[in-house]
């Protein structure tokens, strides 16, 4: 019985291995490479497969997805016989399995190899600057001579990628002594031309202020210049419509003249010795204006003709001291420059009473 057991359990066994081989299942993206006695079979594809057991044998697994790798940095020399260190990142799919099978006997080193190769032959021949600033182009034909070299053998090249350029750390550092020096440059130039606009700016602006400025002060002096005139216009209109009396001219002379004298900017005064005379003429002319026609005094004022004389009385007066005064300081002035110990060069004037500036002469010539 034992021998019995033995044997059935040995036939089971071998059942269920002989099952095993007969059957193959295979994921997707798959593809497994059958050999039948050590030769190439078939190809089987995803899904379930059945095998001869014992006669036929999966030889690889190929993955059909697109794969990455990433290669060690590599030391490479360039035109200027400098050395830098070259990462490299490349993304290739399989596209024939039988031929990525039996054509070589391992293509990802291959393809490593072949990179490494072909990166030393394009950085060789490129300076420093150039392989740092032509990354597509070196892109670009390390993918062609890839491709074309990995196609025979049921694979084809995506896309090369170089990750980084490392350059000695000596060029780094000048590089970036470099590439401060351009910095400061830049900014220098674009001070300076932010200082030119805003200097153009300014002149601009003071130029159109200067111009508005004088355009204003042009209008306002034509505009004073026009007032002015109408001011002047209108009182000669109203003298000429009032026809006011040669003595209120007179009155309204000698009220004028203390004023002439107080002025701030009056500090000498160059008065001849015959003012006091003049002034008396000129009271006496004016005096006896009052005879022409139209001088005479309406007979509703004739009752402040005394008040008129009183104030003009006061006005002679006034105007008598105040050319008094400026002879005075004319004559100190006068010794000042001479040297003298007394005022000298211009005579006193004689006294003149105040109402001899507006008494009228044809009274004087009735008294006399």
């Amino acid at each position: 019985m034992t021998v019995i057991g033995v044997l059935v359990l040995a036939v089971a066994l071998i059942a269920v291995v002989t099952l095993a081989k007969a059957v193959r299942i295979v994921p997707q993206q798959r593809q497994d490479v059958v050999e039948r006695l050590g030769k190439y079979k078939r190809t089987l594809s995803p899904g379930l497969n059945l095998l001869v057991p014992f006669i036929d044998a999966v030889r690889t697994k190929v993955d059909m997805r697109e794969q990455v790798v990433s290669f060690p940095p590599q030391p490479v020399i360039t035109s200027d016989n400098l050395v830098v260190s070259i990462d490299t990142v490349l993304y290739f799919k399989v596209v024939d399995s039988v031929r990525a099978t039996y054509e070589i006997s391992s293509f990802l080193q291959a393809i490593e190899q072949l990179t490494v190769t072909t990166l030393r032959n394009v950085i060789g021949s490129l300076d420093l600057e150039r392989a740092l600033t032509s990354r597509d182009e070196i892109n670009r034909h390390l993918s062609g001579v890839l491709d074309e070299t990995t196609g025979r053998w049921g694979i084809k090249v995506t896309r090369v990628e170089i990750k980084a350029i490392e350059p000695p750390a000596s060029i780094r550092d000048s590089m970036e002594k470099q590439m401060r020096a351009e910095r400061d440059r830049r900014a220098a130039i674009l001070t300076a031309e932010g200082h030119k606009q805003s200097v153009i700016l300014t002149a601009e602006g003071d130029k159109q202020s200067a111009v508005l400025r004088a355009d204003g002060d042009r209008q306002a002096r034509i505009l004073q210049a026009e007032g002015q005139a109408k001011a002047i216009r209108t009182v000669f209109d109203a003298i000429h419509q009032a026809n006011p009396s040669q003595k209120v001219l007179a009155y309204q002379y000698l009220q004028a003249l203390p004023q002439i004298a107080q002025g701030s900017a009056n500090k000498v005064w160059i008065i001849p010795a015959e003012l006091t005379k003049a002034l008396e003429g000129m009271g006496g002319a004016l005096g006896g204006l009052s005879q022409m026609v139209g001088d005479l005094p309406a007979p509703e004022a004739a009752e402040h003709a005394s008040q008129v004389e009183r104030e003009a009385a006061e006005a002679a007066q006034a105007a008598a001291a105040a050319a008094q005064q400026i002879h005075d300081e004319v004559r100190v002035v006068e010794a000042q420059a001479t040297g003298a110990k007394g005022p000298q060069g211009l005579p006193a004037p004689e006294p003149v009473s105040p109402t001899s500036l507006v008494a009228d002469p044809t009274d004087e010539r009735e008294r006399g």
